[in-house]
């Protein structure tokens, strides 16, 4: 039965992005903040479909720390999950991906139209150069710029693999870096066809304000971020059906210990 939901769940969440995509692309039409409602609108039904196929839920906590304006949220990146659902946190948000995607049709022309901030990671100095002066423009126009800084999904449990640009974005442009917690990984894992109910919980933790030396910066927002992750991956163990998930977490931890 779990097979048979999360491949029903797989197959409609790609299709329903295609369709939504063809049905919502008159808005290619028109300023980018009259048509951004498409992109929350469509987090809002894959999440829908989550709920109703895969049996995932979601609690958020901690909406208070979020500040107006513009600011940096750090995500943690164990799963496709937190690609799509945290989007309707935030009021106007840029995405810091690869430039390759750019390069799928209809959704690489969603992307350059609601301005998400391409980096090309074959050309470092370079790639951080344009990175930097886009990021700068989001933050003017009191955007909030979503990041991953670990670059690429981590499984849930595993040893954390952060990227210091973030320090560079945290000192020269001069805003909050929100760090966010989850634990979505056990619950659709990365390169796993299965999805497993649950109730997905998202953290938002006290902002990071600009000021801070790079080093200590970006100490503290590793031990935040995953502090509350792993204290959310064992809240999880008190569900009455635990994601079977938490078995590779035990055996990450032992294997780490060992």
């Amino acid at each position: 039965m779990l097979l048979l939901r999360s491949t029903l769940f797989q197959v409609l969440f790609y299709f329903v992005t295609l369709i939504l995509m063809i049905l919502f692309s008159p808005v290619m039409l028109l300023p980018r903040r009259w048509g951004w409602w498409v992109v929350p609108t469509w987090s809002r039904i894959l999440q829908l479909l989550m709920r109703v196929f895969a049996g995932i839920k979601v609690e958020v906590r901690g909406r208070e720390n979020l500040p107006e304006g513009g600011f940096i949220a750090a995500m943690k990146h164990q799963s496709a999950w937190e690609t799509v659902s945290l989007i309707p946190l935030f009021s106007s948000p840029t995405f810091i991906l690869k430039r390759e995607l750019r390069w799928i049709p209809i959704f690489g022309w969603y992307t350059a139209k609601f301005r998400q901030i391409p980096i090309n990671r074959g050309k470092r100095s370079e790639a951080l150069a344009a990175m930097m002066q886009a990021a700068k423009q989001a933050i003017a126009e009191k955007r909030q710029i979503l990041i991953f800084p670990e670059g690429t999904r981590r499984p849930a449990g595993a040893e954390p693999q952060y990227k210091y640009g973030i320090a560079h974005l945290y000192r020269d442009l001069k805003c909050p870096v929100v760090p966010i917690a989850h634990n979505a990984g056990l619950y659709w894992p990365r390169s796993s066809w299965k999805v497993y109910p649950g109730t997905v919980i998202v953290e938002i933790l006290p902002p990071i304000e600009p000021g801070l030396p790079s080093d200590v910066f970006y100490k503290r927002m590793v031990t935040d971020i995953e502090t509350a992750s792993d204290r959310l991956i064992e809240e999880a163990r008190q569900e009455k059906r635990p994601s079977p998930v938490l078995a590779q977490v035990d055996a990450l931890k032992q294997a780490k210990a060992g």
